[in-house]
């Protein structure tokens, strides 16, 4: 198999590793703007396999002749990159797949759908940790069940030594992390959807593993496209963000002050955009070069089993490799990435365009995950 990875950052290069450790895999074309500095731990495959590749994902004519010479696409761009990269991918006629992280993008490439099955090519957005890894284990318990009543997912990227004040690092993107925190996130409650407020409806959830009570809030974005896809047909449907306890209450009192809006502000005769402000003094703040993370999961469905309650579900705690320097939050999105990539090079996944939980064979990637250290444990 030939493969292209778009973006170079942290979760494309994860994304390659992995993508490296299969023998089938022949060439990896890992391309972004700048490739000057990959991490270390991709050093011994730079060469005859792994191709470092300069290119503007602007420039849609270099984009497509390295789609063309590709068995599958893998994108770890930036969101609002990935329904022109879909578009060229279907126009290319190969399978595509992306980190997702906007709702509204991935209605668009459902656009997509009747160009992608004429080609006889997947497309699946949203393939990361949150939304993807948690929608394919949602998708996975739910069909377990005759009848489903609630579906629960809790997810966090941490620290595994947090410091005051806001016992948090920066696992990905900051900006990331604020716009989750700022956005309504949408539910499904009494089998309808509803949105409700970031950091919202705080409780306490036990880990296991020496992890212990973190705390658990409304996010948007995790649910992706679920909430649509299964209103007045489950009466309780939400997923959660995990942080260490009072993180959610300091960061709605920032964002109660203001500081996280996008209007600019006058500062003695200049305009400032506060988060920019916000990001600027504090992003290296939360920056820890040295510091080792973890990420922690849990996907609860609950329902009906041969007319008998049941709950099916699972828990994870992945940590920080300490062999390889690659992070929890790149093992569990990065390989996520790169397991869809190779599935649908296979093409054991269906033409057109589908979700993680319409289209992923939920225990051939339960499998895959197995494979690679990331241990999910049923409940």
């Amino acid at each position: 198999m030939r493969m292209l990875v778009l973006g170079a950052g942290l979760q494309g290069s994860a994304c390659a590793y992995d993508l490296l450790q299969n023998p089938e895999v022949r060439e990896v074309r890992l391309a972004d703007l700048h490739i000057g500095h990959l991490p270390a731990f991709l050093a011994p495959y730079s060469g005859e396999r792994l191709i470092p590749t300069p290119l503007d994902v602007k420039n849609h004519e270099g984009v497509a002749a390295l789609m063309r010479d590709s068995d599958a696409v893998m994108s770890a761009l930036p969101y609002y990159f990935n329904l022109d990269m879909a578009r060229l991918a279907v126009e290319a006629g190969v399978p595509f797949t992306d980190l997702g992280g906007n709702t509204e993008i991935v209605f668009g490439q459902k656009e997509l759908d009747a160009a992608a099955k004429a080609k006889g090519i997947s497309v699946v957005p949203d393939t990361g940790l949150a939304p993807g890894m948690v929608n394919i284990l949602a998708q996975h318990g739910i069909e377990q069940l005759d009848e489903v009543s609630s579906v629960r997912i809790f997810v966090g990227g941490l620290p595994q030594q947090p410091e005051p004040p806001l016992n948090y690092q920066i696992v990905y993107s900051l900006e990331g992390v604020l716009d989750y925190y700022t956005t309504l996130s949408w539910v499904v409650r009494d089998g309808k959807r509803e949105q409700v407020t970031a950091l919202s409806e705080i409780e306490p959830v036990e880990f296991s593993q020496g992890i212990g009570t973190l705390e658990a809030f409304h996010t948007a974005g995790g649910l992706s496209t679920m909430g649509f896809r299964y209103e007045g047909k489950i009466p309780s449907m939400e997923y959660k963000t995990l942080r260490y306890p009072g993180h959610a209450k300091l960061m709605e009192a920032i964002r109660e002050l203001g500081l996280l809006e996008l209007e600019p502000v006058d500062v003695k005769g200049h305009k400032v955009v506060p988060r920019d402000a916000f990001i600027s003094i504090v992003g290296p703040r939360l920056r820890k070069p040295e510091g080792r993370d973890l990420v922690a999961l849990r996907v609860e469905v609950t329902g009906v089993k041969g007319g008998q309650p049941k709950t099916v579900g699972w828990e994870l705690i992945d940590r920080y490799d300490e062999k390889t320097g690659i992070t929890a939050m790149m093992r569990t999105t990065g390989f996520s990435l790169s397991i869809t990539g190779q599935l649908q090079a296979k093409r054991e996944v269906p033409a057109g365009v589908h979700t993680p939980d319409e289209g992923m064979p939920g225990e051939r990637y339960v499998g895959e995950l197995q494979k690679r250290g990331i241990d999910l444990r049923p409940l």
